[in-house]
Order: C-alpha cells, then structure tokens, then sequence
C-alpha cells in the first residue's frame, strides 16, 4: 500500500507509467464521483432527511483527503465557546478508533481540552442526542463533518490546506478530493491553513478559485504555529531548545508534508523522516523499528506530531527522547469576522461579558 507521500507523488509525477497508472485511477474516478453527487442530490432535493437538534451546531471538516488541521481549528473554537460560558461537546465519528477506545485525536483532544466532552460515534445523531440530553451540553462542535449531512449545522466550516488546497483537481482516487469542488457552495467559512507557507500571490490565487464555488462564504487565513516541543509526561520545552539541531521525525498522519514543513520552518534539520498510515495504531514491534532506526543517525532527538505521541506514551526511543511539535491556529485575517459568526450562536447573540463560566476554565 501507498503511504501518502508516494500517492501524491503518484498524482503529480511525470514519464512513463505514472500517466498510465492516472488513466486507471481516473476511470475509477468516475464512478465515485458519481456515487457523491448522487448521494448530495439526496440531501439537498429532501429525499434524505436532515435533522435539527435542540443547540447550535458548528462543523468542520474538509474537501480533500489527509490533515488540513482540523483538531487546532476545532480546539480554538471549543475554547471560544467555553471562554463566552457555553457548555461545549466535540463529536467525532472516531476513524482509527478499536474495540470502542478512543482515537488519536479524541485522546489529543482530552489533554488539550480537559473540561470538553468527545463523544465518539458512528451515529453522530445519537452522540448529539446523548450530549445534549445526558451531559447539559449547549452547544456541539462536529469534528470531521464537512461530508456528514445528517445532522443540520448553524455554522459549516471546511478547511483548505495552502500546500494542496484542491486535491490536485480530481476525486479520489484519480486525486485526493472527497467530493467535487462545487461542494464547496455549502460552506459558510473556507479557512486556507498553513497559509504563511505560501505567498500572497499563491493565497490570492487559491481565494479567487475558492471564491467561484462559494462566493458568500467567509473567506480565512490562519497559521498552524509549533508552540512548544512536549514529552508524554507533560513537560515542556521551548522550540528554540532543538534549533539547529539534527532531529529524526516520524508520524501516523494523512498530510505528512505539512509536518514536515512545520519541523522545517522550526528551524530542524531532518536526518530522516519515516511516515505510517494515518491513525496508525503503533505496537511493541513499531517501537522498536524505530528506535533502532533512530539509534543508527546522529540525532539531538525524535519528533513526532502530538497525535502520535498520545498513542505511543513513551518519553524515550532507546537513548533518545521522544517529544511532539504542539501545534495551535494562528488566526491571519478574517478573525473578526468570523467572531461575528460565532456570537450569534451564543444564546443572547452577543457575548457574554463579565459572567462567570459555567463550567470551570480550561487550562
């Protein structure tokens, strides 16, 4: 099987096979394509219901395959809620979750946002029913749901990744699109992430594209900036401690190249750089392939996303510490606007000011 990495490279190489091979996964395109669009049509003619529930909604999600970081966008706006007193539940389907435990990004969640619900659950109706009926909660973040019409949301979000916003211009698996780009005519808010590793010419070009399929949804840009390098344990050290230093890096993610250029822009030099399928479930045997595969370069230390970190809890590979790049959104423009957006969500429509929370802060 193709890690993400070799599949993108499939999608934009040239020569000989590379376009036969395009041409297969183009005529498997079409059926695919034609199964969304048939399945959209459903949704928006009325023939499949979509269903209101008793608290605003809000969704994020993308149009194309792999990370576009959902879970720092996500976070940012559970805090942004519970900051103006709402009680907020994330709900998610739980991709990569086994024997009913939670995934990486429910687990990445649960320490970043301590005092938020996550409910996992293929059945995201009934996980909005349970946290509103059994948990108080009084308003509901939908992770990854930019695809999921069944329940109707106040606010629906997607995210574009600035280094392939558009999915090569292709479905799955002919490109890395989860549905035509006229889908983007149902968002409310396009954000371009990592959007300070392209230059205004670039980000112009992807907002005029965007624009066309979406010309009333709010336009975003926002950064996803390290914050500081964590070990499992919790301790922290400043980025700076490893600039200039040899790292080595790996990660379970679908966007692999989006951490890498943040290790890059860190300041890291990349020894090596190994990846795994997305919400890769590691073992015994991963742990030390890798910490054999450390061992054998001449590295200050390995660096992995957070995801992964909360699934291997180890502080060390063999000698060598083990830490997570924590990444958190910086918002580029559009921040103010999009506040307007959320407060009206707020029961009052207007932000709460100098009301204690309801629940207890956030760390």
């Amino acid at each position: 099987m193709l890690n993400p990495s070799k599949f993108r490279n499939l999608l934009r190489r040239r020569g000989i096979f590379p376009p036969v091979i395009r041409l297969g996964l183009r005529a498997a395109e079409m059926p695919y394509t034609w199964a969304v669009r048939w399945r959209n049509w459903q949704y928006d003619s009325g023939t499949i219901a979509t269903h209101r529930v008793d608290v605003p909604v809000v969704s994020v999600g993308n149009l194309t395959l792999g990370g576009t970081g959902k879970t720092p966008m996500v976070e940012w706006i559970a805090r942004w809620f519970h900051r103006h007193g709402e009680q907020v539940a994330i709900i998610s389907r739980g991709y990569g979750s086994r024997n009913g435990r939670p995934n990486d990004e429910a687990l990445e969640l649960a320490e970043k946002l301590p005092d938020v619900p996550h409910l996992q659950n293929p059945n995201r109706l009934d996980a909005a029913h349970k946290a509103i009926e059994e948990l108080g909660c009084q308003l509901i973040v939908l992770d990854d749901a930019f695809q999921h019409r069944r329940i109707y949301r106040d606010l629906n979000i997607v995210m574009l990744d600035a280094l392939e916003p558009f999915g090569f211009g292709h479905v799955f698996p002919r490109g890395t699109l989860r549905e035509p780009l006229s889908a983007l005519g149902r968002a409310d808010v396009m954000v371009l992430s990592r959007a300070n590793m392209i230059d205004s010419r670039q980000r112009d070009k992807i907002w005029r594209a965007a624009r066309h399929n979406a010309p009333n949804a709010l336009w975003m840009e926002v950064a996803h900036a390290p914050r500081a390098l964590i070990s499992s344990n919790g301790r922290e050290e400043p980025l700076e401690s490893l600039a200039g230093s040899a790292v080595a890096a790996f990660c379970g993610i679908g966007n692999p190249a989006g951490f890498r250029h943040t290790l890059e822009a860190s300041g890291y030099k990349i020894a090596d750089f190994r990846e795994f399928p997305d919400h890769h479930c590691y073992n015994r045997r991963n742990l030390k392939s890798l910490a054999a595969w450390a061992a054998r370069l001449d590295v200050a230390a390995v660096l992995c996303t957070h995801k992964d970190l909360v699934k291997l809890n180890v502080d060390q590979l063999g000698n060598l510490p083990l830490l997570a790049v924590s990444v958190g959104v910086k918002i580029l423009a559009g921040q103010e606007k999009f506040e307007d957006k959320l407060r009206k969500l707020l029961p009052t429509g207007v932000a709460y000011q100098g009301l204690p929370h309801r629940t207890k802060s956030l760390k």
